[in-house]
Order: C-alpha cells, then structure tokens, then sequence
C-alpha cells in the first residue's frame, strides 16, 4: 500500500462540535492515573480560545498567585 494516500486526522471541534479534518491542538488534559486526552478545535475556532497556561508556571506560583 505505498501508494495510497496517508489518512488525515479527523476529530470534533470542542467549540462548534463539527467534525474536521485539519485539527488544530488546543489543550492536554492531564489524569492523575490513566491516559490524558488531547482537546482539539477546528482551524477556525482555534484562535477564539485561550492560550493554555504552562502546569509547570502554575505549580512554581502556588496556590492563589496570578
């Protein structure tokens, strides 16, 4: 099968829940145990939603600190 195409990703937007197939990477959940997940949005939704914060800043801040 090296000539067929590769398949592009195909996930749900996390702001209009449809389905696209250029994700774009907005967040990481993070579990205490078991898998994460990674959060996706559409190429259009993408810019509307914050930037997440480094856990590694937020850790260093503590608790309360803005």
């Amino acid at each position: 099968m090296s000539g067929a195409a590769p398949r592009r990703p195909v996930r749900m937007c996390v702001r209009c829940d449809r389905i696209t197939d250029s994700p774009v990477l907005v967040s990481v959940v993070h579990q205490n145990s078991g898998p994460g997940w990674s959060v996706y949005a559409c190429p259009g939704c993408a810019p509307c939603l914050p930037p997440v914060p480094d856990v590694f800043e937020l850790w260093e801040r503590g608790p309360g600190e803005e």
